[in-house]
């Protein structure tokens, strides 16, 4: 029976070893609009060493709309950084983005501005 034990403790050790080199590692992104069931927009990305894949499931307008913040700017209405990206990804495609570090994405079913906290930004009035 200990002959089993030492065993188990050796095969248990090396696979905790193992387990880190298989786990997905990077920044994951999910949006999801819903309505009665349907997908109004349905967006993924997924990030890691400086790239991201962007992933347009769905999108009642026919293209999920990116703009990219600096991590800096999450959720902040106020913050005056510019934009690090803005493109579309039509329905049921994908784009590669390389040369993204720290970066916060709101995604939209329109073109129009986003502000850093992922609502519409306000008309400039000047």
């Amino acid at each position: 029976m200990s002959t089993f034990i030492a065993i188990a403790r050796l095969l248990f050790s090396s696979l905790l070893v193992v387990l880190p080199a298989c786990g997905t590692s990077g920044t994951s992104y999910s949006n999801r609009i819903a309505d009665n069931g349907h997908d109004v927009l349905y967006s993924k990305a997924q990030a890691k060493d400086g790239s991201a894949r962007f992933e347009c499931r769905a999108s009642d307008s026919g293209a999920c709309h990116y703009t990219l913040f600096p991590e800096a700017c999450a959720g902040k209405r106020d913050c005056r950084l510019a934009p690090l990206r803005r493109f579309a990804v039509a329905r049921g495609g994908s784009r590669q983005v390389d040369g993204l570090d720290a970066f916060q994405p709101c995604v939209s079913t329109h073109a129009g501005a986003l502000g850093a906290d992922c609502q519409p930004a306000p008309a400039r009035t000047e």
